[in-house]
């Protein structure tokens, strides 16, 4: 049965009989705070979770953090990444730690093996420990450490909620979002960080400032700005080979900033002109009910979204077919019995 807020997005069938169904919100918003569509509750509250990580690099960029250590666009785009754990990387991410003078024993996300199945099995097969900086979290919690180091804050305390670079995350997230600090609900994320809860809607209107940010005060745009470039120009920084967010960006050329968020959560900004002519910036926030443990989900919906709205060709929605809209479902012989696919209709406003 649906939670409050959730509407059934994404159905797996066999046999022609639905079998399960999994439930969602979603809330489309241009840069100028218009609701255009939704589906479910868009002022349902969710965690953001990885899909922060722009702009929690964000006070890093405002400081002058990139010239200050002579910091890459890619270097960038890793701090916003979840990465694949690949030796490419980890290759980037210790020449950031060079730059910065931050060591790795520093950083407390924990650890996890490589995303990329390659890597960890190479790593299990030589009898290596996955170590941090294998941790998809590893750009984002050396960008928070080298800010530390920048403004002279303590090192060892940079996850704690009530650290001055956290309450600075939160501040500029909710200025960009429309909302007061307030009504963000707090939590702490799978890498210790702190993590925040916000509607759809506000959400999606910050991804759309994202991806148009002249409308915001100009310290704050020109941030934005070299965020969402550096993401659009490094997509491989920021998940790896056979991810979602790396491969909608490829194949959008520039046109969009996206940024998953674990447990079914997904946030995407459209350049302006993407849904046509003169058209502005746009900003999509969905939430997987259940978490989508499968990751079929949030990315056949995200697809579905932007298929409904205009902003994919037929060529650039059949350079995506792995991950939706429709997929077949399989069984262990590989024989199709069944179909994986959205059933829901976005609402206009």
């Amino acid at each position: 049965m649906s939670e409050p807020g959730f509407r059934p997005v994404f159905s797996l069938s066999r046999g022609g009989q639905q079998e399960s169904v999994h439930y969602g919100a979603i809330a489309v918003v241009d840069v100028d705070g218009n609701l255009l569509a939704s589906y479910g509750d868009p002022l349902l509250k969710a965690f953001l979770r990885s899909a922060a990580k722009p702009f929690q690099v964000m006070p890093f960029v405002l400081a002058g953090g990139l010239d200050h250590f002579g910091i890459t666009p890619q270097e960038l785009a890793l701090m916003c990444a979840s990465h694949s754990g690949t030796d490419e990387h980890v290759a980037v991410l210790h020449g950031l730690m060079q730059k910065t003078g931050i060591a790795e024993a520093q950083l407390q996300c924990g650890t996890h093996p490589p995303y990329h199945a390659p890597t960890a099995e190479r790593l299990q097969w030589a009898g290596l420990l996955a170590t941090a900086e294998r941790h998809n979290c590893s750009g984002k919690h050396t960008g928070m450490l080298a800010y530390t180091r920048l403004r002279g804050w303590d090192v060892d305390s940079y996850v704690d909620a009530t650290h001055p670079l956290q309450q600075e995350i939160l501040g500029l997230f909710a200025q960009i979002a429309g909302m007061q600090v307030g009504e963000l609900a707090m939590g702490i994320d799978g890498c210790s960080a702190p993590n925040w809860a916000a509607p759809l809607y506000n959400t999606a209107l910050a991804y759309a400032r994202l991806a148009d940010p002249s409308g915001l005060p100009a310290a704050q745009a020109d941030a934005c700005a070299q965020i969402a470039a550096a993401m659009r120009a490094h997509p491989d920084m920021v998940g790896g080979p056979e991810r979602f967010d790396t491969e909608l960006m490829q194949a959008a050329a520039g046109q969009m900033v996206t940024k998953v968020g674990a447990d079914g959560f997904q946030a995407i900004g459209l350049a302006p002109g993407v849904l046509g002519a003169g058209a502005p910036a746009v900003g999509i926030a969905l939430k997987i009910a259940d978490g989508d443990a499968r990751k079929w989900a949030n990315h056949a919906v995200a697809l579905e979204v932007l298929r409904q709205l205009g902003a994919l060709t037929a060529g650039q929605l059949t350079a995506l077919r792995s991950y939706g809209p429709q997929r077949p479902v399989t069984n262990w012989s590989g024989i199709t019995v069944g179909l994986a696919e959205p059933v829901f209709t976005l609402e206009r406003t």
